[in-house]
């Protein structure tokens, strides 16, 4: 069993590197954190010409038709740029909805668009504070119309359309849930910016007052038809994480071997070396985790809910140690504003609760792990 990438796809990560570091600098990512747009419109201009945003949809729908292991080397070059567009709300999110889902029309209408970076989705889940369950979802669908808050949602405001959980029927077990593609530009919704860690990725709060919605899968599946496109998207998502760990590392790294204190380079202190092995075991574990993880995914194996989890625990693990060690080698400097430090641990921050909490994932991998134990 070979958990390496091919050649070709290590040479399409070498491709994506060139192009983001060109068009992702640090730079540019500031421009959106201090800015009013929601998203870089020119990096994801430049990612639908070089064809990313396709990758693994079927060229029916105007994609590439790659592999998924394609897609997990554009996405841990996105994490590693921490790239300011709303890559996976649409690709990681969206399109995997609408390919688990979706009619061959709704395929048909939105997968193009897509891959072609036409139309931006995203998701819409969670209700406030707290984890979402079928039992926290108030959001409810009656007559084809929806009624409900959604908050917050990832790139909500950059969004044309939006995958819609909501209540269809009694009770609060997973039955009662049902997705909805739902035209975030149309009559009844509304839309204001939140507040939050990262404003390179910005989130929202839509109010639904009587929306119009179409439905995604069958009537009461959307609870499954979740957890099942959660389970990719973390794979994905780890990814990110794995880039973004290993850039902080570098970061951390280089400033050590540079930065002098009583005349030597502080990366010969013992307190850093110590710190530097911690990131670069920790980045490493993630990077074994998340190749499992990509295997599961890419082959479509049974494994898969087992090896997501483990790939999003240890990923979003690694981010965030990297990301706040990265910020503590460089001292108080690291501190500052002018330093790129704060843009990393931002990110590691937000991407550690995109698809939900490190403890929903740790406890998903603990019933999961029981399941295979007690089968």
């Amino acid at each position: 069993m070979d958990f390496d990438f091919s050649d070709d796809q290590k040479q399409l990560k070498d491709q994506a590197r060139r192009f983001l570091e060109a068009k992702s600098s640090p730079k540019s990512v500031r421009v959106i954190l201090e800015g009013p747009e929601p998203y870089d419109k020119a990096l994801w201009k430049g990612l639908a010409e070089m064809g990313f945003m396709g990758t693994a949809i079927p060229e029916e729908f105007g994609g590439l038709g790659a592999t998924y292991l394609e897609l997990c080397v554009i996405a841990e070059e996105l994490g590693r740029a921490v790239a300011a567009v709303p890559f996976s709300s649409s690709i990681y999110l969206a399109a995997e909805f609408l390919l688990a889902a979706g009619t061959q029309a709704q395929k048909e209408a939105y997968l193009p668009k897509l891959a072609s970076g036409e139309l931006i989705g995203c998701l819409a889940l969670s209700e406030g504070i707290g984890n979402p369950t079928p039992k926290t979802i108030q959001a409810s669908v009656a007559g084809a119309k929806l009624t409900g808050t959604k908050l917050p949602v990832l790139d909500g405001n950059a969004a044309d359309f939006a995958v819609v959980a909501a209540r269809t029927g009694a009770g609060n077990d997973e039955r009662a849930i049902s997705l909805f593609l739902v035209d975030l530009k149309a009559a009844g919704v509304k839309r204001e910016n939140v507040e939050t860690i990262d404003p390179t990725r910005k989130q929202a709060k839509i109010e639904f007052s009587g929306a119009a919605v179409e439905p995604l899968g069958a009537a009461g599946e959307g609870w499954r038809i979740l957890n099942e496109v959660l389970d990719r998207a973390a794979v994905l998502t780890a990814f990110e994480q794995l880039g973004g760990a290993d850039r902080a590392l570098e970061m951390g790294r280089d400033y050590a071997l540079d930065r002098m204190a009583f005349g030597r380079p502080i990366g010969s202190f013992q307190a850093v070396k110590h710190m530097l092995a911690d990131m670069y075991v920790s980045a490493t574990l993630a990077r074994s985790n998340c190749y499992y993880g990509a295997w599961a995914l890419s082959t479509g194996s049974a494994e898969l809910p087992e090896a997501a989890a483990t790939a999003r625990v240890s990923a979003t693990q690694a981010y965030q140690h990297c990301s706040k060690n990265n910020i503590q080698v460089h001292g108080g400097m690291g501190f500052t504003w002018e330093f790129d430090c704060h843009l990393f641990y931002r990110r590691s921050n937000l991407l550690a609760l995109s698809l939900g909490s490190l403890s929903v994932w740790e406890d998903k991998l603990i019933e999961r792990l029981r399941a295979k134990n007690a089968a």
